[in-house]
């Protein structure tokens, strides 16, 4: 059984990640970490933590009971502390983006082969079943050769009290936010047909907030074998929730699939995809353990974590 620490126990740990983790075969809730200890003794007592509260992650980290630690603290603190765990021997689930630039996404890679752990990033759509259906149907040739995706996901802040609008802990907003999955499943889908992305730009503004993040980016990618993609973030206004890929033979598109819950609504030409919803954060986490138990690297390991880092970074560069 798989003793894991939480660290960061805000709102998509409470809401997600703990809840998720009490439903993985193989592993328990073991500790958390906060620098509010009320806090983390508030939310240990919601999801059961069996083991001790902590307030200092090195504390939590010489804990010799403690296997592995899910961090979901915010982006400017991730790749200290999953450098950290590793030098601890600790097994290491890190919330998306890895890092927030590449020097640090590369030094977490290096510092996770060297302890020889596991490191996963929270890259929960590729465990949304209808999105993997649809997947294995593109890499199957049902749309032909695919020539162009689009993923649009955006949600309303009603202020910049977001940890993401400070440049002392996030550096990216809406693409920190909600961007980086849409990168990743954008490479996901794209790169057995066209290897990587060769360039990345996204243009962006903050006219609601005017704070020093993206509050709108708008996305540009081309793949080195000629496809292409365009992905719309914002946290100042609503848009359906879409993806589309087209093909030379048909197309297809999702709609409200892209979000925590693991349902929507997916058209592959013009038939409906069945597929029965479930917790993509389940399906993270299961995956990450069972990684962790058979010495095998997570479905969403720190290469990857890398390659989606770096997207992040050639695309804001300018």
């Amino acid at each position: 059984m798989l003793h894991v620490g939480l660290v960061g126990p805000g709102s998509i740990a409470d809401r997600r990640l703990a809840p998720a983790l009490a439903q993985v075969r193989g592993a328990v809730l073991w500790s958390v970490c906060s620098r509010d200890r009320e806090r983390a003794q508030a939310f240990a007592g919601r999801h059961g933590a069996r083991g001790p509260i902590f307030t200092d992650l090195a504390d939590m980290l010489a804990d010799p009971r403690l296997d592995a630690v899910v961090l979901a603290t915010p982006d400017r603190l991730h790749a200290a502390q999953a450098i950290a765990a590793a030098a601890a021997g600790k097994h290491v689930f890190v919330e998306k983006p890895m890092a927030t630039d590449v020097a640090d996404a590369e030094a977490v890679v290096r510092a996770c082969a060297a302890a020889g752990v596991r490191l996963a990033v929270g890259y929960h759509l590729r465990f949304h079943p209808g999105l993997r259906a649809l997947r294995e149907r593109i890499v199957a040739g049902e749309l032909g050769r695919v020539l162009h995706m689009r993923a649009t996901w955006t949600f309303i802040e009603r202020d910049a009290n977001n940890w993401r609008a400070s440049p002392e802990v996030g550096r990216w907003w809406s693409l920190a936010a909600v961007g980086t999955h849409c990168l990743d499943l954008v490479r996901w889908y794209l790169r057995p047909g066209h290897g990587e992305i060769e360039r990345a730009h996204a243009l962006t503004a903050s006219p609601v907030h005017h704070g020093p993040h993206d509050e709108t980016a708008a996305v540009a990618l081309r793949f080195a074998g000629g496809a292409t993609a365009d992905i719309l973030t914002s946290v100042i206004f609503r848009a359906p929730r879409s993806i589309e890929v087209f093909g030379d033979a048909g197309s297809a598109r999702g709609e409200e699939v892209l979000g925590p819950h693991g349902g929507g609504r997916i058209v592959v030409g013009d038939r409906e995809l069945s597929y029965e919803p479930a917790d993509p954060y389940l399906g993270e986490l299961q995956d990450f353990v069972d990684a962790v138990a058979h010495g095998r690297a997570p479905e969403v390991d720190a290469v990857e974590g890398l390659a989606n880092v770096r997207g992040l970074c050639e695309m804001t560069s300018a």
